[in-house]
């Protein structure tokens, strides 16, 4: 645990850069199924989640605010 916070030390605002990332391929991933359409079948379970569950927005936020609180504790 040691290891991980020195890594985030000197890292700051990765985990921030990560949750951009996320929620920037949460946008992109909600446009590619606008435009391929959607099909007559239930999509499945992690389709769902992908895209009307917004999966990856939820987790860059939630990643992106704790990157925030840990680089200003660390």
């Amino acid at each position: 645990m040691e290891q991980l916070l020195d890594k985030l030390a000197q890292l700051r605002g990765l985990p921030v850069l990560i949750g951009v990332a996320l929620v920037i391929l949460n946008f992109v991933v909600q446009i590619v199924v606008y435009f391929l359409g959607g099909s007559a079948q239930e999509p499945g379970f992690f389709v769902f989640l992908f895209t009307d569950g917004n999966l990856l927005l939820h987790l860059g936020v939630i990643i992106g605010l704790l990157g925030v609180l840990l680089g200003d504790i660390l």
